[in-house]
């Protein structure tokens, strides 16, 4: 199995997150990609670190090309990159791909990728322990599922945001880069982690999804994809969409309501969707706490 981590030249945290990997661990150059060094891992020899030239979530067709130009076929594709929004706030954060409704910003309409919800979640928990350490000012967190690219390889972004000040920012794209190198260490592959972290699929809430990185930093469950109320609200989703993010989460066991955040008759579509699916509506208590 192999993994390869993307790095965008159009991108000032993604340069600065792939200049800490390669400052902490010992990588070899294999090989050029689009013009650019392909690094192997030295010690981790499964796992390469490629650069592309355009924007990460636009680049469509990167599996094809990674087999035809470096005959690679991921079994898990990272993509480090910048997180940009209108409040400017500091942050680090992590989130599966794909979209609920029309593709705005790249990828397919309606299609999700698969996500990677154990160690996605280990490297969310990670981040938070290194960016304390570090005394970053950075909110640690999920965002839900957006954007592109479409791909069939399970994947996710790690990101820092929100400003080009950020970007630009060693101190934080250091703490991703040893959070994603700490993780890949231990357990490189979804597959490595135990089933006693529950993997759930959450409804409802903002963007960063608050309530489901707050129950992941305390209870021992992974969020897969997430969808937020507003994609709910303009009736993005139905039964068939959410089922889509059921099955693009490997080991999902059960569905979590951000309940404050939706009306009653919202939830009680959901459940009667999740009834239909065979899949529980569960809640944070059904779950040990974390030690």
């Amino acid at each position: 199995m192999t993994i390869v981590i993307v790095s965008s030249t159009q991108d000032e945290a993604s340069t600065n997150i792939k200049k800490g990997l390669l400052s902490i661990d010992e990588w070899k150059e294999n090989d050029t990609f689009f013009d650019h060094p392909v690094y192997q891992h030295a010690s981790l020899s499964n796992i390469y670190l490629v650069t592309i030239n355009d924007k990460t979530i636009i680049h469509e067709g990167l599996e094809q090309e990674l087999d035809e130009q470096l005959h690679l076929h991921p079994s898990q594709l990272i993509f480090i990159s910048r997180h940009r929004s209108k409040s400017g706030e500091p942050t680090l954060s992590t989130h599966p791909i794909g979209n609920y409704s029309e593709a705005k910003f790249g990828g397919k309409t309606k299609t999700l990728t698969p996500a990677m919800p154990r160690l996605m979640t280990t490297l969310l928990r990670t981040m938070k322990n290194k960016a304390e350490e570090q005394n970053l000012v950075h909110e640690v967190t999920y965002e839900v599922t957006h954007h592109g690219p479409f791909l069939s390889t399970p994947t996710l972004f790690a990101e820092v945001g929100s400003t080009l000040e950020e970007w630009k920012k060693e101190k934080p794209a250091r703490v991703v880069a040893d959070s994603l190198l700490t993780v890949l260490h231990d357990k490189p592959y979804e597959t490595d982690y135990s089933d006693e972290m529950s993997v759930l699929v959450g409804i409802g809430g903002g963007h960063y999804a608050p309530r489901f990185t707050t129950v992941s930093f305390k209870r021992n469950v992974a969020f897969g994809h997430m969808i937020p109320s507003y994609h709910i609200k303009p009736g993005h989703i139905d039964k068939e969409m959410l089922e889509k993010a059921i099955q693009a989460s490997p080991n999902t066991s059960g569905v979590y309501l951000d309940r404050k955040s939706l009306n009653k008759s919202v939830r009680s579509e959901f459940k009667k969707w999740c009834d239909q699916l065979g899949i529980p509506v569960v809640s944070s208590k059904d779950f040990s706490l974390l030690s």
